[in-house]
């Protein structure tokens, strides 16, 4: 088997547990103190405010699977904490971040917490998913949506991937998602949006990679629009409109260069002094130049986001 024979977010996260191995401990040890410190009680995470949820939860599980350190007591209490919420109703990145932050718990210690839980919980899962599907092909975010979105079909996709029921190529979604591509190669999140962003396109191509359609001439063009977002300051803007750029749109960017083989083309030395200047010296990552407040989601992104990188550069920048 290859790597491109893997699922997405498998194939992903080998590449950045590949790069993380390659980032010194100065990097490493203090996003990895902060992520660990900021596990509750009940063994999940949460955001800057509020009680555990899924969503950040599944970030700080990625980032500590990439590291190695998602072993023993941590583990075990981030898959009990798992366990608590298969009993209730879930978005659907709430359902994606469950069923993979169980995924990278089994690959990190060879348990499944979702094995005991039983055929019918998942098929109920897959059940819910793919009654979202709208007349346009696309995914919802909610039953009552009229039409698809880009970032909610590429959600369903990966996560019915990770369940063992992957979409068909054939798969009304490939249109669907076609149809949200515009003549700068970039894709619209929603069809009423008016202008291509970073986001959508990186999620267009990820669902497009999954669905095994991505066709060569689509993946060249989307990353030539992705190239023309990069900023002065070395990331990237979410669209053409924004006037400094982020640290999830260029995690997502450079990701979509490397998943179209066009991530040498970028800056990639500028993408890398970027990565660092929102990293917070006591550890923890900041989303974007005015908001300097670290959270688990955005340190997944600056730790992914160098992770990635680290291969492209010199060894004297690795410090």
């Amino acid at each position: 088997m290859t790597t491109m024979d893997l699922g997405y977010l498998e194939r992903l996260t080998l590449q950045l547990t590949a790069g993380a191995a390659m980032l010194p401990d100065s990097i490493r040890d203090p996003h990895a103190r902060f992520v660990l410190s900021r596990q509750r009680d009940d063994g999940g995470w949460a955001g800057r405010e509020g009680e555990s949820d899924l969503y950040y939860t599944g970030f700080a599980l990625r980032s500590l699977a990439i590291l190695g350190l998602l072993t023993g007591d941590v583990a075990d209490a981030a898959s009990r904490f798992l366990v608590s919420r298969t009993h209730k109703q879930e978005s659907v990145i709430d359902l994606l971040s469950l069923v993979y932050g169980a995924s990278l718990i089994e690959a990190s210690t060879e348990r499944n917490p979702l094995h005991a839980s039983d055929i019918l919980w998942q098929g109920r899962v897959s059940q819910l998913l793919t009654s979202l599907r709208r007349d346009d092909g696309g995914f919802s975010r909610t039953d009552t949506a009229a039409v698809g979105s880009t970032y909610q079909t590429f959600l369903v996709a990966i996560c019915l991937e990770l369940l063992g029921h992957p979409l068909p190529s054939d798969d009304p979604s490939v249109a669907f998602l076609l149809s949200q591509r515009k003549e700068d190669g970039g894709f619209l999140e929603v069809r009423v949006a008016k202008r291509s962003g970073a986001n959508p396109t990186a999620a267009a191509i990820g669902a497009l990679r999954t669905l095994r359609a991505l066709e060569a001439p689509i993946a060249r063009q989307a990353a030539d629009f992705l190239l023309e977002l990069q900023s002065d300051e070395g990331g990237f803007q979410a669209n053409t409109r924004m006037p400094m750029p982020d640290l999830l749109s260029t995690f997502t960017s450079c990701v979509t260069l490397w998943e179209t083989d066009a991530l040498e083309d970028a800056n990639t030395q500028r993408v890398w002094q970027y990565g660092k200047s929102m990293a917070r010296d006591e550890g923890g990552f900041a989303g974007f130049e005015l908001d300097p407040a670290e959270d688990v989601e955005y340190t997944f992104y600056g730790l992914g986001l160098l992770s990635l990188i680290a291969p492209w550069q010199p060894p004297e920048s690795l410090v």
